[in-house]
C-alpha cells in the first residue's frame, strides 16, 4: 500500500495536507516575522504593511478548512479562494513598493480604508495599527525591501494554491 493508493500524495510532488499545511503555516510565519520585526526591533508599519499582514492571515483562515474537509469540490473553492488572496497580495506589495513607498502618508488609501473598515486596527492595535507613513516604513532587509520578501511569499503561496487547485481531492 502506498501513499498514493491511500489518496496522501499527488502524483507528482508533495503530499496534498502538507501543500494546504503551507498555505496555512507560511503566511502565520510571515505575520509573525512582521510582529517581532514590528515590536522587537522597532520597524513600525505603514497601512500596506497592514493590510499585506491582513492578506496572510486571511489566506490561512482559508485554507485551514481544508485540512479537515474530504472532497475536492470544497478545496477547489478554497484553492481558488487562496489563490485570488495570494494576487491581491502581490499587488498590495507591488502598489506598496512602488507606488506608496514615495508618498509621505498612507491616511486615506485604499490599504488604510480596507483595514479601517474591517475595525482591525482599533479591535488589535499591536497587529494591525498603521504607526508609520509609507515613506517611513521603506526598509530593507540584506539590502532587499521588506515588500520584496512578502511578494516572494505571496508568489510562492499562489504557486501552491495552482498546484492545489489542480489536485485539490
Amino acid at each position: 500500500m502506498t501513499a498514493r493508493s491511500l489518496g496522501l500524495a499527488s502524483p507528482r510532488g508533495l503530499p496534498r495536507p502538507l501543500l494546504w499545511a503551507v498555505m496555512v503555516l507560511l503566511p502565520l510565519a510571515a505575520v509573525g516575522a512582521a510582529l517581532v520585526s514590528q515590536h522587537v526591533f522597532d520597524m513600525q508599519p505603514c497601512a500596506w504593511c497592514v493590510l499585506q499582514r491582513v492578506v496572510f492571515l486571511a489566506i490561512a483562515a482559508v485554507s485551514l478548512p481544508a485540512l479537515l474537509l474530504t472532497g475536492a469540490l470544497p478545496r477547489r473553492v478554497l484553492a481558488v479562494a487562496g489563490l485570488l488572496l495570494a494576487g491581491a497580495g502581490m499587488a498590495a506589495a507591488l502598489w506598496q513598493h512602488f507606488v506608496a513607498a514615495s508618498s509621505a502618508s498612507c491616511n486615506l488609501t485604499l490599504a488604510d480604508r480596507i483595514v479601517g473598515g474591517l475595525g482591525l486596527d482599533n479591535a488589535w492595535p499591536e497587529v494591525f495599527a498603521a504607526y508609520a507613513s509609507c515613506a517611513d516604513a521603506a526598509v530593507k532587509l540584506a539590502g532587499l525591501s521588506y515588500e520584496f520578501y512578502s511578494l516572494a511569499l505571496f508568489a510562492l503561496l499562489g504557486l501552491v494554491a495552482l498546484r492545489l487547485l489542480r489536485r485539490p481531492g
